[in-house]
């Protein structure tokens, strides 16, 4: 049985807690209560991964939080880190394609699903979405609505508002 070494980031937008699952990051997800990350999520991927999960740190964690610290400060828009994604074979594409969304741009949950060649799928798209365990690094923050509102997001609606105006460099009102 592998390891999963996690360790929490405070983000401008919440925190969160970052996972490794030897030189690969395989999460990057919401915390519930401060330490860890969503059940389900956790669920998923000592499943999938075969692994336990630990607090600890690993060079990777260290990488990626240089990056999402450069990514919060408007110096990056896109990062370079190896990941372990674990899901179902829809999950995987739906995740490596929203790795191909430009920044500060988004797309429609029924274009993404046209995107990957499911477009009778925009619910298990957006179910996919949802289960993404990466945030922030599989920008799946940057998928709207068909209208273009702000819809569901594991981190909440207003980290994803956030979020997107940050990388539009949009100034947010307090109100």
């Amino acid at each position: 049985m592998g390891t999963i070494v996690t360790s929490p980031y405070d983000s401008p937008v919440g925190r969160l807690v970052i996972g490794a699952l030897g030189d690969s990051i395989c999460l990057c997800d919401w915390s519930d209560d401060g330490i860890r990350p969503r059940a389900t999520v956790e669920q998923r991927l000592r499943r999938r991964l075969a692994a336990r999960m630990e607090e600890g740190t690993a060079a990777v964690i260290d990488m990626t939080r240089l990056q999402l610290d450069e990514y919060f400060a408007g110096r990056r828009e896109s990062f370079q880190l190896p990941l372990a994604m674990a899901g179902t074979d829809l999950q995987l594409t739906v995740w490596r394609r929203l790795c191909s969304i430009p920044f500060a741009s988004s797309v429609s949950y029924r274009e993404l699903a046209d995107a990957v060649g499911r477009p009778s799928a925009v619910r298990a798209v957006a179910a996919a979405c949802g289960a993404n365990a990466i945030s922030i690094i599989v920008p799946c923050h940057r998928v709207t609505g068909s209208d273009g509102s702000l819809t569901g997001y594991a981190g909440g609606v207003e980290a994803k508002r956030r979020l997107i105006a940050m990388e539009r460099r949009e100034h947010l009102s307090t109100t």
